[in-house]
This record gives C-alpha cells, sequence and structure tokens, in this order.
C-alpha cells in the first residue's frame, strides 16, 4: 500500500485523505509514515478515525511508546486524554500552557521523539494546533547567526511556561513547578545526522552567562523569528483527524478554547531516540 502525503507548505507539512485506522497498521505503512515524517516534519491524515488500540499498535511500529505516570485511558496506559476539563484528564490544571509555542520534554536530556493526537471531540471555537518548523527556521537566518546561536545555551524549566499562564503565582504553585528539574541545552540543537534546529520557545528561562533584559529579548525576537507564517502550519481539527509530528523539530501550541469545551484529544508519544547535542 502506497501512501501519499500532499505538501501543504513548502516548509512545512504533508497532508493525506482516505486512510482509515486499520490501513494505517498495515506492516509496510509505518516505514512510509516514519519516511514522510522526517521529510515534512508534521503529517495529518483527515478523518483517520483510528481506535486507541490500533493508535497504540501504529505508534509501536513507529518506534517506542512512553507509558504515563499518569493520564492513561482504562484500557491502554499508553493513551493520554487531553482537555481542559478535570474530569476527562488528569492533565487539566497544566494544559493551559499548550496555548503557548513548546516542544514537549524540552526539561529532559533526549526529548520525546514524535507525538500522535487523535481528535475524539472538537471545540465549537478555538482549538487548533498550530506547527512551527525549527529546521526551516534555523536554516534560513544569515550564516553569521547560525554561527553565534550555536555557541550559546539556554536553561528550559517549567516554570517559564507556567508563570505565562499564572503571573502571580502562590508558594504551592511555585513548589510543584520546582519539583520538575530544570536542563540547560545548547541553542541549537546538531543531529548525529548533521540536521540543525533552534531550540527555543516557551520553556526557554534563559540565555547562560546573558543578563536577563537582553536574554529575554533574543529568546523572543528567535521565537518571534521562528513561528512567521513562512515556517509555521494551522489545523483545524474534525472528528477522527490524526496528526503525527516531530516532537524534535518541531514547536507547538492550541489555539486557546474554553475550559467548558467539548474539547478530548487522544494522544501517544514515541521514546526519544537522541540527546541534546
Amino acid at each position: 500500500m502506497a501512501i501519499d502525503f500532499t505538501p501543504i507548505s513548502p516548509e512545512i507539512g504533508g497532508q493525506a485523505t482516505g486512510l482509515t485506522g486499520s490501513r494505517l497498521i498495515e506492516p509496510e505503512a509505518a516505514a512510509q509514515v516514519r519516511a514522510a515524517l522526517d521529510r515534512y516534519g508534521v503529517l495529518i491524515i483527515r478523518e483517520a478515525n483510528i481506535s486507541d488500540a490500533d493508535l497504540v499498535t501504529l505508534s509501536r511500529q513507529l518506534g517506542n511508546v512512553v507509558v504515563p505516570p499518569r493520564g492513561g485511558t482504562d484500557d491502554h496506559p499508553e493513551v493520554q486524554k487531553i482537555s481542559l476539563d478535570p474530569a476527562k484528564s488528569e492533565l487539566a490544571t497544566y494544559q493551559q500552557g499548550t496555548f503557548y509555542w513548546h516542544m514537549d520534554g524540552a526539561n529532559d536530556t533526549i526529548p520525546q521523539f514524535a507525538t500522535l493526537l487523535v481528535a475524539r471531540q472538537v471545540s465549537d471555537e478555538g482549538g487548533d494546533t498550530e506547527f512551527a518548523n525549527m529546521y526551516a527556521a534555523y536554516a534560513a537566518l544569515p550564516e553569521k547567526e547560525r554561527e553565534e546561536y550555536a555557541r550559546m545555551r539556554v536553561v528550559h524549566s517549567l516554570a517559564a511556561t507556567q508563570i505565562l499562564v499564572y503571573p502571580n503565582p502562590t508558594e504551592k504553585q511555585r513548589e510543584a513547578w520546582k519539583r520538575v528539574p530544570s536542563r540547560e541545552h545548547p541553542m541549537v540543537w546538531t543531529r548525529g545526522n548533521g540536521r540543525r534546529s533552534l531550540l527555543v520557545g516557551a520553556t526557554a528561562d534563559h540565555v547562560v552567562g546573558m543578563p536577563a533584559d537582553e536574554s529575554r529579548a533574543l529568546l523572543d525576537r528567535l521565537l518571534e523569528w521562528s513561528t512567521q507564517p513562512r515556517f509555521t502550519l494551522r489545523h483545524h481539527w474534525t472528528p477522527g483527524d490524526l496528526v503525527i509530528w516531530d516532537n524534535t523539530g518541531m514547536l507547538h501550541r492550541a489555539l486557546p478554547y474554553q475550559p467548558t469545551s467539548p474539547r478530548l484529544m487522544h494522544r501517544t508519544t514515541l521514546v526519544g531516540e537522541e540527546a541534546v547535542a
């Protein structure tokens, strides 16, 4: 079975239609999906209507699957429920942080490789997901800037994101954020295959060795550069859509939606394959 992904834009995204969950787990499909993921960064499969069982199967064919400590479904602990409704998701408290550009696992030595997200219920207003290609954003910088940023290091933290959501946090909130260790990374992630991407976003707290005001200005400028229209893709969800993205090279964010929204996503995450270097 050949899977044809149509480019969405020159810099990011490939789309396919007519693929059901059962077809996606056929043996030859995973290799084609993996190759397309490397090429496009984000794959959109409209109305795949993949079951949780098939979602787990496909995820295992693409890599090792994270079993999260909480938030899984009763039948499939690998599948996390994503919602702003605490009755639907144990992760609801932290979901407003996803309204800001970020990479999952930026605090880890080896961030998660990829994410698979399925729309079970969609929002009447808001709730689209946007992606930004950080490979392309880095490659488009002037050579002098690429060399300069490759020498810098950045500290990433949960607090950097949560302070955007809760600008006047309680001491209890601050203590909870501190329990998640911060992590120092190079600003430019160089892969073993030579590909490079910028490592910025809402989790980027400060540039090591730079005055706070200059650090903040630089991180904000690079994020603005990386999320301009030429490098980004916005996906408007319909029920059953499956989106897969390279978490290590793409930033993503959900556009705000109301806590009372019925929006419910089911997510699997693939274990990271390469340490940040």
